[in-house]
This record gives structure tokens, C-alpha cells and sequence, in this order.
């Protein structure tokens, strides 16, 4: 896993160092194993390496027919299919041994299309100087991020928006409507981003870039357009043991040691239980707790299912302590926001698995997206006379009296995939390919690669394979919700192979205590907040006082997550949008001038 970034002048001219360099030094975190480089005419590209797969010859950029002055790939990415695709290229000129190189041979021989034959994450660029063009392509999930400047002197792209603006691409001017939809939804939707100019290649995007300018644009969809299959629910297992194994055995093709994170839930469980069975070594799974806090620990299960398979289990603690330390850090490493609290814990899980030697960690993300894990899509699947509501329709600060200017449109972009649904699916489905669309990309993958990548450490999600995931999407809606719980047949699989884990029970829910550490503090807080630039430009200063005084034991549950998106974006606005480097812990870093 790498960090990649480029750019392609308008005027022909050749890329400047400077912005090369700017480009590689802000995504050297991403890549603590090299750097590669790419001039020619007008273009050039760099890359940051993280290596996995091929560490002897795997370097970057990869180069076709011509060498370096034909076309050349440089990638984000790990292709899990690149073993089958080498056979099925049996008279491709390969000069590596890198899963990066079959899709430069891939785009020599389909052209645009190249990514329809792609399994794996991946954000790649491709310089083809002989057609005069520039190719990116996302993956169909966006597991792996990519974001672009098109502007007067040329495009520009890089695997974090903070490289933009590092490397004076792009200045750091806060969008209004992004600022609106990551205080009401906890993450911005669709292409755009937060900062003015800086865009998002779309999961399952492939650009084409012509003299610094887009000339076309391809699609490849994650989720069938199918409409819910009918089979039964004993052939619906044996097939998802089969895609299962499948998945997790491809996620696993690595050079370097790899683990897993374990919660108490059903998504890491069913993945320990697989990786048990198909690795003749303890796994590694590491799992954090919340002790002396009011959110439930989920240790003492997570410990009981990894004795069951013989894991390795490392128990981390993250206490207020951490909290108060490493939120300024956390802020710094989200560029693009997620005010998703579980970035807490898997920033410090990240450190804990590089501490541990370890490069690759799988986890459970889009588990819950694609089998229909969340009480939300349950309330989707019902006629509105039975209580059934469309998803994301109250914001965190709404009614809440804190904003200066309310908006009535932090949900537009989720109304617009809504309305281009397809008709052949159902409620179910809708309510899942919405959270596919948005959430899923711009909240809980981001939060993985950024928070993974602060450490040196690729996150791999088996659940997102293509495979599967076509599998999960087109299941009978029976066979993901019934008796009043969500993904129903992978409970079944799990309650076959892992009983241990209890998977009949009902869904618990991540909690991370962030509402009972803020109330610890509010009345300290209360001045501190009222005085940030980005809280005062959003919101009242004294209804934001108002709020971090009167926390307390008991408040209100509303209240206490309103004041977490204020803290947050208040320590992301000062990084990203100021310019202001963490100073120590929360209280430091806000004391500091701006």
C-alpha cells in the first residue's frame, strides 16, 4: 500500500520539482519503504511505497513495453486477482513480480476498460505518453482514496487532499455546504470534499485526462442492478462458505506478516473463524476495551471466540487518558473529516498491530453494508403505515439552537442517490446501496486508510471483495433481516462454525465513551470551544459555551454527540484549514492562537 500523487500541466510544460517534491513528502507516511518518480513531457508522478507483495523488484513506477519512456503505472493498491491474471497473460512481457504490473498490461490490451477485469482496492494512475493521456481508476468500493484539482495551469491528483495543499495545489478554503454536511451527517458525500476545488475520484471511477483537462469518464458499479434472488437458505450457505473462503484466502497474499482487528461482533468474528481455518498459524487478532467507562468492553468475548481458534489475542486499552492525547493527532491524520468516533480506537489498534511488526490487518468493514446489519435498513424494509423511514433524515446539530445559519441542504446528496436508485431493487437494497454510495466510502473506509496509514499499516477488508459482495447484495431480503435481526445468514454460517461467538444475540453496537470523557471536561472546554475560529464561523459562541457547561452525568445523549462533532471539527479546522500543527494534547492544542 503506497501513497501516489501526480500532476499534468495544460501548457505542456514540464511539472516543477518543488510540486514533486511537496507531493512526496506529504504522503511519505503512507510509504516508509521508497520512492519512486515519473517525468515526461508534461506529466510526472511519484510514489510512496509501503511494500507487500514482491519486495525485491515490486518498485515504482512500473513501466510497459518501451521502458521508461513508454506508458507508466504507479498504484495504491493491492490487486488480489494478479496471480490469475498473470496465467490468463501468459504472453505478456512481465518485468516484475508485483501485483501492480498486470493491470498496466491490463490497459494495454482494453483500453478504458481495463478496470472491469480489476479485483482488489486500488487507487492507480497511468501515464500513457505515446496517446498524450493521463488514466486514474478507483476501485468499485473506494476502499482506497484519490482526489484531483483541475484548475487553470493543469490536473492534479494524490491519494490525500492534505498533499494538494502541501504542495501549494490548492489553498485551504473551507466549503460551506461540506461544512454543514459533515457537522449534521459526521462525513461529506458524493465527489466533493470539504475544501473548495479539491474533488474525489468516485468509487469505481476511471478518468481520462487530456492536456491537464477530464475528457471522459467510465464507471464500474460495486453493486448489482440485480433484484433480490430466491433461493433457500441451505444452498445460500454452502455457496457463502464457498465465496467467503474465497475472499479471505486472496485477502491474505501477502510477502509480509499480516493480523486481524477483533471486536465482539459478528463481521470479526466470522473472519477470525475463516482466517483459523485457512492459516496453519495462530492468528494475530487485536482487540480494544474501554475499561471504567459506562461503554460496554468487549474484551471478555472477543478473548473467549480467539481461545476458541487458538488465536493470538492482544488486548489494548484506550482509556480518557488517550483520548485527551491523541484526538489532536487523530484530527490531523483524518484530512479527509470522518466525525466518526471509532477513528479513536483504530488509530491506537494501528499503532499497537506496527508496534507488533505487523504491515497488513484485515478487518470487518462493509460487513454491515452489504448482509444488512444496521436497525436502519430494517426500518427501510417496512411500509411507512409500519414504521418504516428513509435513512440519514435528522442531522447531529439539528434543532439544536447552535448553528448560525441552519441549512436545509446537508442531505442533498444522499437524496440524489436515492432518486437514482434501480427500480428492480428493494427497500432493502435501496436503503444499502445509499449507505454503499456515501458512508461506507467517505466514512468507515476513510477512517481505516487514514488511521492505518498514519502507521505504516495497510487495512484489508474481505467483506468488500467483489465477489462476495455481489453474493451479499443480490441475497432474498429473508435470508439478511428476520426475527429482528440484521444479516441473518451470515449469523447462520457463524452459529455453524464459530458457535462460541454467540452470533443469535442480539447486535450490541461499537460505543466509544467519547460523551462521558467530554462531560468530564465540559466546563473547561466551554471557553475553550466558544473561542475557535471554526466554531465561531459556524455556529453561536455562546449556545456552543452553553452546551459544553451544562454536560454532565446523565445528559442527554443528543447533547453529548453534539458536542463530540464540535470538538472534532474544531481540531480538524485548526489543522486543515489554519494551518495549526497539534500542540500536545486537546486542551494545548486549543489554548494555542490560531
Amino acid at each position: 500500500m503506497c501513497g501516489i500523487a501526480g500532476l499534468m500541466t495544460r501548457d505542456g510544460s514540464a511539472p516543477a520539482d518543488s510540486v514533486l517534491d511537496g507531493l512526496a513528502k506529504a504522503l511519505a507516511h503512507r510509504g516508509p519503504d521508497g520512492e519512486g518518480r515519473h517525468v515526461s513531457g508534461n506529466t510526472g508522478l511519484v510514489q510512496t511505497r509501503l511494500a507487500i507483495i514482491d519486495l525485491a523488484t515490486g518498485d515504482q513506477p512500473i513501466y510497459g513495453p518501451g521502458g521508461d519512456t513508454g506508458p507508466a503505472l504507479i498504484a495504491n493498491a493491492e490487486f488480489y486477482n494478479y496471480v490469475e491474471l498473470r496465467a490468463e497473460m501468459p504472453d505478456a512481457d512481465f518485468r516484475t513480480n508485483s501485483d501492480c504490473e498486470p493491470p498496466l498490461h491490463l490497459y494495454l490490451r482494453h483500453g478504458d476498460q481495463f478496470a472491469d477485469y480489476l479485483r482488489g482496492m486500488y487507487a492507480l494512475a497511468i501515464h500513457d505518453p505515446e496517446a498524450g493521456r493521463l488514466v486514474l481508476a478507483r476501485d468499485p468500493f473506494g476502499i482506497k482514496p484519490l482526489y484531483y484539482v483541475a484548475g487553470d495551469e493543469g490536473f492534479a491528483f494524490a491519494s490525500e487532499l492534505q498533499a494538494l495543499v502541501a504542495a501549494g495545489l490548492v489553498g485551504a478554503e473551507l466549503r460551506p455546504d461540506g461544512r454543514d454536511e459533515l457537522l449534521q451527517l459526521h462525513f461529506t458525500t458524493g465527489d466533493t470534499t470539504p475544501l473548495q476545488g479539491v474533488q474525489r475520484v468516485l468509487p469505481g471511477e476511471t478518468l481520462i485526462v487530456e492536456n491537464g483537462e477530464i475528457v471522459e469518464r467510465h464507471l464500474v458499479s460495486a453493486l448489482s442492478s440485480q433484484a433480490p434472488r430466491g433461493e433457500g437458505e441451505d444452498a445460500a450457505l454452502k455457496q457463502l462458505d464457498a465465496v467467503f473462503e474465497d475472499a479471505v484466502n486472496i485477502h491474505q497474499r501477502s510477502d509480509v506478516p499480516y493480523g486481524m482487528f477483533l471486536s465482539g461482533g459478528i463481521d470479526s468474528s466470522a473472519l477470525l473463524a475463516m482466517m483459523a481455518r485457512l492459516n496453519p498459524e495462530p492468528v494475530q487478532a487485536f482487540t480494544v476495551g474501554f475499561p471504567g467507562t459506562d461503554a460496554g468492553d468487549e474484551r471478555n468475548h472477543a478473548r473467549a471466540v480467539a481461545n476458541a481458534v487458538g488465536a493470538e489475542h492482544v488486548e489494548v486499552e484506550f482509556v480518557e487518558e488517550d483520548f485527551w492525547k491523541s484526538l489532536p493527532h487523530v484530527a490531523a491524520a483524518m484530512d479527509d473529516p470522518a466525525a466518526d468516533y471509532a477513528v479513536l480506537p483504530t488509530y491506537k489498534l494501528a499503532a499497537e498491530a506496527a508496534g507488533a511488526g505487523l504491515k497488513v490487518v484485515l478487518s470487518g468493514e462493509g460487513s454491515d453494508e452489504l448482509f444488512a446489519g444496521y436497525g436502519r435498513y430494517r426500518r427501510a424494509g417496512r411500509p411507512r403505515l409500519l414504521g418504516g423511514r428513509a435513512a440519514w433524515t435528522r442531522g447531529t446539530l439539528q434543532e439544536l439552537g447552535l448553528l448560525r445559519k441552519p441549512s436545509n441542504h446537508w442531505r442533498d446528496g444522499i437524496a440524489a442517490t436515492e432518486s437514482e436508485l434501480s427500480p428492480d431493487w428493494s427497500r432493502l437494497q435501496a436503503a444499502q446501496a445509499v449507505d454503499c454510495a456515501h458512508w461506507l466510502p467517505n466514512d468507515l473506509l476513510t477512517k481505516l486508510d487514514r488511521c492505518l496509514m498514519a502507521h505504516g499499516v495497510e487495512g484489508r477488508v474481505p467483506f468488500l471483495d467483489r465477489t462476495l459482495a455481489k453474493f451479499a447484495f443480490c441475497l432474498p431480503d429473508r435470508l439478511k433481516t428476520r426475527r429482528g435481526l440484521g444479516k441473518w445468514l451470515l449469523r447462520r454460517w457463524l452459529e455453524m462454525h464459530l458457535p462460541v461467538a454467540r452470533p443469535m444475540s442480539p447486535k450490541r453496537g461499537f460505543t466509544v465513551p467519547v460523551n462521558q470523557w467530554i462531560a468530564h471536561e465540559g466546563k473547561r472546554l466551554g471557553p475553550l470551544m466558544a473561542a475557535q475560529p471554526g466554531i465561531i464561523e459556524a455556529c453561536d459562541p455562546g449556545a456552543v459555551a452553553n452546551l459544553f457547561n451544562g454536560l454532565g452525568e446523565g445528559s442527554d445523549k443528543r447533547l453529548g454527540q453534539a458536542a463530540w462533532t464540535l470538538l472534532y471539527f474544531a481540531l480538524w479546522h485548526r489543522r486543515h484549514i489554519l494551518g495549526a500543527e497539534p500542540l500536545g494534547e486537546v486542551f494545548g492544542t486549543l489554548s494555542q492562537p490560531a
